[in-house]
Formats: C-alpha cells, sequence, structure tokens
C-alpha cells in the first residue's frame, strides 16, 4: 500500500485500530444505552448493569436479591409476567417485545425487552433480560429505514467507502452508472473501479475530505467513460462527506454521484456558440484590412488556426488572378496558393502547396469539385480514400495520413457569383469531427473573405492599369540636356492605394535652355492619370512657344479649370546654361531645394502662387543663379509628407540628406528614397535633380 493510501491515524483520537487487533468500540451501543439484567431461577435479580440503573433508577444495591416483578411490574401485570417467565424458564423460548416498566420515581417508561434462559457450568438456569429505551430505538429505526429506502432507490449514485478508501456499499443507481455489480465493487479500492486518468483528481480530492473533513460539494464535472457506456463520454458531479459515528471517531466517507451529461453537454453547446460567434465577429474585424489579395488570405489563415483549425490553405484560380490564362470547366484545375499556416510542426504543412506555388489539382480532387460545383465538401471523419481525394497527389495523401488529419471542410470563395477559389480546413491533433455547424461558421469566413479578396483582385487591376497608363506617360528616362546632368525617379504609391498624377518632365527649349517641370494631379486612379498626361502634353506645348514660366502656368491654369473636378500643383522651371540663370514659377507646390558646391542646401523661397485650376490670379517668376555642380532638386509631395511628422521637420530632413552634393545623383536619387519613403505610404512619388555643368556653346558639356 503506498503512502497516499494508507489510512492517517489523526482520523480517530484512538488510532484506527486498538493495540490488541480488537475493532474500536461502536458508539450506536452507546446510543441505545441497553440495560443487562439477570434473574435466578426463582425470578430474583442477581446482576445489575449501570445502564439499569440509568434507565430505571434503581441503584444495583437497591435491586439486587428483590424480585423483579414486584420491583419493576405493575400489580396488574403481574401475574402475566410471572407466567411469561415460567415459559422462558421452562422451555428455553425467548421472549420479545415492547412492555411497559414502573420506574423507581413511579413512572412508566416503555422498554423494548428480549429475555432469554441462560445455563451455568452447574446445569443452574437464569434468565437474562436486555432492554433498552422503546421511543430511541423506534427513532433509530426509522431513520435507518428512510436512510436505507433513500440511498437504494435514490436517482443520485452513492457509495460508502472505510478509510482505506474501500468500497463497503454501492447503491443500485451507481452500479448502473459504473456498470459493475455492487458485489464486485465491495473490498475494492476506488481506483481499482474508476481506473480511468481523468479520476484520479477525483480520488485526490476524496482523501482530502477523509483527511480534514470538509465536504466537497458538487465538484466541476469530471468528464470521462465507463463500462456502463465506453462509447460514449459522459459527465459527473460529485459530492463527497465524511462519516463519522457519534464520537467522533472517522469510519469512511460517503459519495454522491450525479450524472450531468446533459448539463455538461449544454453547457458546452452553448461555450461553443460564443466561441463561433466570437471566431465570426473576429473574422469580421481582421479579414479585409487592406486591398491586398495575399494579405486578405493571410488574415483568413490567421483567424482561423488554432482557434478553428490545426491546417488552413486559402488558394484561388490562377485564372483568377492571371487574367490571360483561360478558367477551364473539364479537366485538372489550376491552383494558385495565397496562404497556408499551421497550429503546429506537422507532415500536413509539407502536403499543402506553398503561398505563391501553382499546383495542378485532378477533376476528382475535392479542391477542383468545389470550385467547379460553388459547393462546400465537409468530411466528417476521413479515411484512406477521402485523405487521397483531399490531397494533389498520393505522396501529399500519405502525409496527411501519417499527420493524423482525420476530419476536413472544402468551402468555396465565392463573390459576386464568381467562384474565386477555397478555403481548405483540417483537424488531426483536434479530435473533434467538423460538423454542420462549423461548416456554416467556415462558410461564413470564406464568403467575407472572398468579397475582400475580390475587392484586392478588382483594386490592384485597375490599379496596374493606371500604374500602366501613367508610366507610358513619363519620359523613359531625362534626356541629356546643355549644361544639365539630370535624374529621376517614379515611385507608384503602395498597393493598397490608388495610382496618383504625380508627373516630371525635362524639355529642350531652344537656345540651349532646358525646362524641368514637375507636378501632382490631386486625385488617383485612371481618371488622375490621365489628366496628368493632358497636362503634361500642354505644358510641352507651351513650352515650346518659348513662353516664361509664369505665362506656362497661366496657360496650364486656364486648361485645368476646364477639367473639373481635377486641380494641380506644379513647379516649372527653365535654366539657360549661358549664364547659369534658372526662372521658376510656382503653382502651389513645394518649394525645390538649391544645393550649392562647397555650401549647405536650402529651401527656395518662391511666391506659392496658386494650384493650376483655380482661375484667375497671376503667378510670379523668380530668377536664381545656378553655377556649376550646384544642384537642383524638384519633388512632389510623396516624398516628404506623412502622417505622423509636420511637413517642416520633413523637409527639414531632405535638405540634411543633400549635404552631400559631390555624390552621383542617381545615388541621392536612391538614398532620398530610402531615407524618406515610408514603406506604407499612400502618395506616389516623382523626384527630379538636375546638376549644372560647365558649358561652352557648340561644345559638348562636361
Amino acid at each position: 500500500m503506498s503512502e497516499a493510501e494508507m489510512p492517517s491515524a489523526d482520523l480517530d483520537p484512538m488510532g484506527p485500530r486498538l493495540q490488541d487487533g480488537l475493532s474500536a468500540p461502536s458508539g450506536l451501543m452507546d446510543l441505545l444505552a441497553v440495560a443487562a439484567v439477570l434473574l435466578d431461577a426463582d425470578g430474583r435479580i442477581v446482576l445489575w448493569s449501570p445502564q439499569a440503573e440509568a434507565m430505571f433508577g434503581y441503584t444495583a444495591h437497591e435491586a439486587l436479591g428483590q424480585g423483579a416483578a414486584r420491583l419493576l411490574v405493575d400489580e396488574g401485570h403481574i401475574d402475566w409476567v410471572t407466567k411469561t417467565f415460567a415459559e422462558v424458564m421452562e422451555t428455553g423460548r425467548s421472549w420479545a417485545g415492547t412492555y411497559p416498566i414502573r420506574c423507581k420515581d413511579g413512572s412508566t417508561r416503555t422498554v423494548e425487552l428480549r429475555n432469554m434462559r441462560l445455563q451455568d457450568d452447574r446445569g443452574d438456569f437464569y434468565a437474562l433480560g436486555l432492554g433498552t429505551d422503546s421511543p430511541t430505538l423506534r427513532t433509530l429505526e426509522r431513520n435507518v429505514a428512510l436512510s436505507t429506502r433513500l440511498i437504494s432507490q435514490s436517482p443520485i449514485g452513492v457509495a460508502i467507502f472505510d478509510t482505506d478508501l474501500r468500497y463497503v456499499a454501492v447503491n443500485p443507481t451507481l452500479e448502473r452508472i459504473h456498470g459493475i455489480p455492487a458485489t464486485d465493487h465491495l473490498g475494492r479500492r476506488y481506483r481499482e473501479i474508476m481506473s480511468a486518468a481523468e479520476f484520479e483528481e477525483a480520488e485526490t480530492a476524496i482523501r482530502q475530505v477523509l483527511r480534514n473533513g470538509t465536504p466537497l460539494v458538487d465538484r466541476s464535472p469530471i468528464v470521462g467513460r465507463t463500462q456502463a457506456d465506453p462509447d460514449h463520454k459522459h459527465a459527473w458531479s460529485i459530492s463527497v462527506y465524511r462519516l463519522e459515528d457519534t464520537q467522533g471517531r472517522v469510519l469512511g466517507v460517503a459519495e454522491l454521484v450525479v450524472d450531468v451529461t446533459d448539463r455538461y453537454q449544454s453547457a458546452m453547446e452553448a461555450s461553443e456558440t460564443r466561441r463561433r460567434l466570437a471566431l465570426i465577429a473576429d473574422g469580421s474585424a481582421r479579414i479585409g484590412t487592406t486591398l491586398e489579395v495575399e494579405q486578405t488570405a493571410r488574415e483568413l489563415a490567421e483567424v482561423t488556426v488554432p482557434e478553428f483549425a490545426d491546417v488552413v490553405t486559402v488558394d484561388v484560380l490562377d485564372s483568377v488572378l492571371d487574367e490571360h490564362r483561360p478558367a477551364t470547366r473539364v479537366g485538372p484545375a489550376l491552383f494558385r496558393a495565397l496562404a497556408v499556416k499551421a497550429a503546429y510542426p506537422t507532415e500536413a504543412l509539407q502536403a499543402a502547396d506553398a503561398a505563391g506555388q501553382i499546383a495542378t489539382y485532378d477533376a476528382d480532387r475535392l479542391a477542383t469539385r468545389c470550385v467547379r460545383t460553388g459547393r462546400p465538401m465537409l468530411i466528417r471523419h476521413a479515411d484512406g480514400n477521402d485523405l487521397t481525394h483531399i490531397a494533389r497527389d498520393e505522396h501529399a495523401a500519405t502525409l496527411l495520413a501519417r499527420a493524423g488529419v482525420h476530419s476536413y471542410i472544402a468551402v468555396p470563395l465565392s463573390a459576386r457569383g464568381a467562384v474565386l477559389g477555397f478555403l481548405g480546413l483540417t483537424r488531426a491533433r483536434d479530435p473533434r469531427p467538423f460538423d454542420e455547424d462549423d461548416l456554416a461558421i467556415a462558410t461564413e469566413l470564406a464568403s467575407r473573405a472572398a468579397v475582400c479578396i475580390d475587392n484586392a483582385r478588382t483594386h490592384q487591376s485597375m490599379r496596374n492599369a493606371a500604374e500602366t497608363l501613367q508610366r507610358s506617360l513619363l519620359p523613359d528616362h531625362p534626356p541629356e540636356q546643355p549644361g544639365l546632368q539630370v535624374a529621376s525617379r517614379y515611385l507608384p504609391a503602395q498597393a493598397a492605394y490608388e495610382i496618383g498624377g504625380d508627373w516630371y518632365d525635362v524639355l529642350p527649349l531652344g537656345g540651349d535652355k532646358t525646362a524641368l517641370v514637375v507636378g501632382d494631379v490631386m486625385g488617383s486612379g485612371i481618371d488622375a492619370a490621365a489628366t496628368m498626361g493632358r497636362l503634361r502634353t500642354a505644358t510641352a506645348a507651351f513650352a515650346g512657344l518659348d513662353l516664361g514660366p509664369a505665362r506656362v502656368l497661366e496657360q496650364l491654369d486656364a486648361i485645368t479649370s476646364g477639367l473639373d473636378p481635377y486641380i494641380a500643383t506644379c513647379l516649372y522651371a527653365v535654366y539657360d546654361p549661358h549664364d547659369g540663370t534658372c526662372h521658376m514659377a510656382n503653382a502651389g507646390h513645394l518649394p525645390p531645394v538649391l544645393v550649392h558646391s562647397g555650401s549647405h542646401p536650402e529651401l527656395l523661397d518662391l511666391p506659392t502662387g496658386t494650384p493650376l485650376g483655380i482661375g484667375g490670379i497671376p503667378f510670379d517668376t523668380t530668377t536664381i543663379h545656378i553655377a556649376p555642380g550646384d544642384q537642383l532638386v524638384l519633388y512632389t509631395d510623396g516624398l516628404v509628407e506623412t502622417r505622423h511628422h509636420p511637413i517642416d521637420e520633413r523637409l527639414n530632413t531632405l535638405v540634411r540628406l543633400l549635404e552631400a552634393p559631390d555624390s552621383p545623383l542617381e545615388e541621392t536619387c536612391d538614398r532620398l528614397l530610402h531615407e524618406l519613403r515610408h514603406p506604407d505610404n499612400h502618395d506616389d512619388v516623382a523626384l527630379l535633380i538636375a546638376r549644372a555643368r560647365t558649358f561652352t556653346p557648340g561644345r559638348k558639356a562636361v
């Protein structure tokens, strides 16, 4: 016996057993207070117990030698008592019954009596009378009968254990719960009957009650299986009470077992419902935060794992993202994986397609059937044949089997009447099979994600068209101009945002002059790009008329006024390499930076002017001198504006980054974009840098 199983001596002040090996006295006999009286053959009292003295009031000195009938029986009953006594002594048959006994104080006490004949070693006969208070005995009998009926007929399972936690009694209900006859319980320890690991904690709790006497009431459910129903889990609530006799000695414990399976399942179903609603709410908040297809797929995967599935895959038909690849309705289907995620390292990940990978699924595969029928697929209990149809090939099916995949869902990603792809969910370590409720949750999440993916796909298509248009309207590379070295950059807004209307241009003019232009149409999308193209074309046309910068902007302002609702900012500069002068006019644009060779860069303080499209307000021309080696930096607001920093702070940073005037212009462009442009910038950028070089008329600039 282990130390944990041994009864503790402190349960009973006298120890669990008397040192002579006899059981400790029972408190029940003390409760009954049985009186013993011995009569000789003549009916005289020869022995008188202390209990008799307590019950009848006579001391031993007063009772011994007296005739029992005369001392204890009313006159009217003496003849019957004498006759009955004679029959017991003559025949040896015992007599039992309830009889009124006269006490010393004159009162009458109803006593439950047992009379029997005794014989000593000399052959003499005696009569032994045992008596207890009849009302006390009746109360005890009723309590025992009530307890017996309650236990035997109770719908609650009841077990009585001794101090070694051995079964000493089991009621019929507990027999049915355990599926083991009561006789097979008796004498066996708790863990011999309840051997499953789930009941180890219950045994510890029972021993705790045995030790400290504090009742355990309605303990949280124990969930497990018994021999009565080994195929299904049940839930039981237990209560445990320590049993003591009237003297406080510990007899053992009583365990009450209530089958709360229905209540437990209802609570679990309610909890599962709350979990599923929380999952949908989480998906609504976390899926579709950007207009990027891949990011939306990753968000869907992160919502479902590990809360809903062990492994998730998000795949779309390749034709959805590649407009040049036609969709097919027969034969194998071509999928592009967007996201895959697992709750833990598993071979099921190797069976899935990595993000960005294109894979072919035969027509009989669940993925292909799902997207072509537009119906979800639920495999509650997946066997080897099911895994073959889930995986893309036999090797992948083997990996799924080794990973322990036992349940699977495929849900179409449907938006605006078109199926884009499918959401695949598997469970392996999670023992619960997917059910219809899970399918409904998966369908809801997939539906939301599909709309977001379709929005992102449409946006990306429009963005690509706008970017293609805009790039086609910008010069591929600024041509080399007299007395100038030029470098430029154009970066579109990030994928989550529309293409803007930023542009730059380098225009050769007569007399070796060069026009430098940077502008920004306020707005986004294809319309903004188209407006930018019209303004760029108009700028080139007006520049060819040899108009001054202010006049060019006035003409552009008139054109832009007719392009409602668009307005634009623009900086127009004309550099003359013969005298190093640069004439500039500004229409609401950010000021350029002049970088002097051997001196600190400075923001040019030009009249700001009003944006193009306001109409009717004249522009001013400012003239500056640019020496060989000096640089003029023109840019759009996407280079310096952010949501988190003041514009003055960003302009100061731009000036500081231009402190190295001798750096190659291409390196300067790259450095400015790297240091100033944030990855999540919502605007596009046009950047144009011109460095003056020594110019000799009729000779190539150096």
